[in-house]
């Protein structure tokens, strides 16, 4: 994915940031004191301005502009509170704590993350049947593993290895080329048709019985010899799933460059007047984007790509 200004992992810092945003009419607030000196807000603010002030003020419009127009109420961010909870189950906090996140900082940027995606989904259409199709493909879930190798002749020796009765992972960490098979053993865990994997591979895995050990396979990463280890069905109906399905559908079909022109002309609209000098500059790339729907950084991240 190109990267953007408008950069989630970013934008949570700078909320976090933005909570400790100067306020001119304490601008002399100490909030530390020391043997050493004191620390007033205003020393904070400028310190803050000296190393992220563009940034953190762009985010900070962003919220403004996007939050004038789509609203985003509290049911909605507990609703993907508890969709992320019941994703990542144990890992939830870990996952918190790794992007240095509170659960309270959390749903501030889910906030802005849901209000992200409203504007970019606003114009855009699927149908009921790309919907029904994706159900299709999510409906139903294999648990597998894997060994991926090289050339047919190494997988069919491997194939005859594992039917002699050697354990899977101890094969695999001796075979396969997948790093993580190191760790993992080939084992995939749960996907389904609509997970991110070579199509190919898809195929092979989901005309699989259960627990038999597949001919080769083979893929854009080599040869695969595949077993299934279970199967089962999602338990959400379609009428369950179609919202969240239809939201998925709607965000694959945009890019990035589509909300930045959004957000681009709202500021405009929104006749943003900067009173602080140091600051004056920081919304001229967002301005600039209503014109040519790209930033700086996203023309020089294709310029890399080019290379």
């Amino acid at each position: 994915m190109k990267k953007t200004v408008l950069t989630f992992t970013l934008a949570a810092s700078v909320l976090a940031l933005g909570a400790c945003s100067y306020d001119s009419a304490t601008n002399d607030k100490v909030i530390a004191t020391s043997k050493v000196g004191d620390i007033t807000q205003n020393d904070l603010y400028e310190e803050m301005k000296a190393s992220s002030g563009n940034q953190a003020f762009q985010f900070l419009m962003i919220k403004k502009v996007l939050s004038a127009k789509y609203e985003v109420t509290e049911d909605e961010v507990n609703a993907q509170i508890e969709a992320d909870k019941k994703q990542l189950g144990d890992d939830f906090e870990n996952a918190l704590a790794q992007q240095s996140h509170t659960e309270s900082s959390y749903k501030k940027s889910l906030e802005l993350k849901l209000m992200y995606e409203k504007a970019l989904v606003e114009d855009v259409e699927v149908t009921e049947d790309e919907i029904k199709a994706e159900y299709e493909n999510i409906k139903n879930e294999i648990q597998a593993r894997h060994i991926v190798v090289k050339d047919e002749e190494t997988a069919k020796k491997v194939k005859a290895e594992l039917e002699s009765g050697k354990d899977f992972a101890k094969v695999a960490k001796s075979y396969s080329i997948e790093e993580a098979a190191q760790t993992t053993g080939g084992d995939l865990g749960w996907f389904n048709k609509a997970t991110n994997m070579d199509q190919q591979f898809l195929k092979g895995a989901f005309a699989l019985k259960k627990n038999v050990i597949s001919d080769p396979i083979q893929s854009s990463f080599g040869y695969h010899i595949i077993e299934v280890t279970d199967k089962r069905e999602i338990k959400e109906s379609y009428k369950g799933k179609k919202g969240e399905l239809e939201k998925q559908l709607k965000l694959a079909k945009v890019d990035n460059s589509t909300l930045l022109t959004k957000v681009a002309k709202m500021m405009k609209e929104a006749d943003i007047k900067i009173k602080d000098e140091d600051l004056k500059t920081a919304l001229d790339e967002f301005l600039a984007a209503a014109k040519t729907g790209t930033t700086t950084e996203d023309a020089d991240t294709s310029t890399e790509e080019s290379k």
